[in-house]
């Protein structure tokens, strides 16, 4: 018996795991992420979340003879942690015969993290591990998406992800970010596949209580560059407020939504252009993936 100590509903095992599924359809059709003949791409990384998904969506897309699922592993290059998450997801792809790609950033950048964290600790300055593997990955996922000409990328964003970025982008300063991070994104250029989160508005935790009961095998080793980003910390932060006080993480998404509205209103919006080395899409002359790249070029 599982009891949710934000609603008071308990649980068993089958209905619980019908919850979840229910959830994320409820999402689905909330936002309109999706359409009969969508070809998803969907990205798995090995742990809990994301296999969950896959799972999720392999199941409700059965329903859509038209539609497509398909999916991608960005291998970040993480000796003794990355490893382990590919074969797990190898494994998931070829039970539910889903296809799949590969893809990494040693091939894509030259550069794998683990060589990346050296670089950034032998100079002792600039961004941690975690915020170059945020915007390489990013991009990683949006080349393999166009690639394989799919029209929707599903991410295992979870409602502690969502909540966590929230305070992550006011922490930071970057207020009008919270207008830009959507459960469906706009469609703002023909290069940027559009996203959806159908796990938004579903606890990490009851991700993770879901794939035990479906026995999905998935990675929960931590990755070891976490402890090193401000995230971490939030995460934490997060997690003893909700303990105390069930229900906060869906009370901060909710003003997430509401605080999103007033901003799209207050804010013009940005035209995206493209990158003048890499020719991808970006805000300004050249994309932070350039940039950074760059910047671990000149030693």
């Amino acid at each position: 018996m599982f009891f949710r100590p934000y609603s008071g509903e308990k649980l068993c095992r089958k209905c619980f795991c019908e919850s979840v599924e229910n959830k994320v359809k409820a999402t689905i059709a909330k936002y309109g992420m999706l359409t009969f003949n969508d070809k998803i791409m969907v990205a798995v990384s090995g742990g809990k979340d994301s296999l969950a998904l896959l799972y999720i969506l392999n199941k409700i897309e059965k329903g859509f003879p038209k539609a497509k699922l398909c999916a991608v592993t960005v291998d970040e290059g993480i000796r003794g942690y990355r490893d382990e998450a590919v074969k797990l997801a190898k494994q998931a792809f070829a039970e539910l015969a889903v296809e799949h790609v590969i893809v990494s950033f040693k091939e894509l950048y030259g550069y794998t993290l683990d060589e990346i964290a050296e670089i950034t600790r032998e100079r002792a300055k600039g961004l941690t591990p975690c915020a170059y593997c945020g915007v390489l990955r990013r991009r990683a996922l949006n080349m393999a998406a166009k690639k394989a000409k799919a029209t929707k990328l599903a991410t295992a964003h979870t409602l502690d992800d969502e909540a966590q970025t929230f305070l992550l982008n006011l922490f930071h300063g970057n207020v009008w970010r919270i207008a830009r991070v959507k459960p469906l994104t706009d469609e703002a250029h023909p290069g940027l596949v559009q996203r959806i989160k159908p796990m938004c508005e579903v606890l990490e935790r009851e991700t993770a209580l879901y794939a035990y009961f479906k026995r999905i095998r998935f990675q929960s080793m931590p990755c070891p560059y976490a402890e090193t980003a401000l995230r971490n910390d939030i995460r934490a932060m997060l997690n003893r407020m909700e303990e105390k006080h069930p229900g906060i993480k869906y009370t901060i998404f909710r003003s997430i939504e509401r605080l999103r509205d007033a901003l799209e209103k207050a804010v013009e919006k940005e035209s995206l252009g493209v990158c003048q080395i890499c020719g991808e899409p970006t805000l300004g002359r050249t994309c932070k993936v350039c940039e950074m790249l760059h910047d671990l070029s000149i030693g």
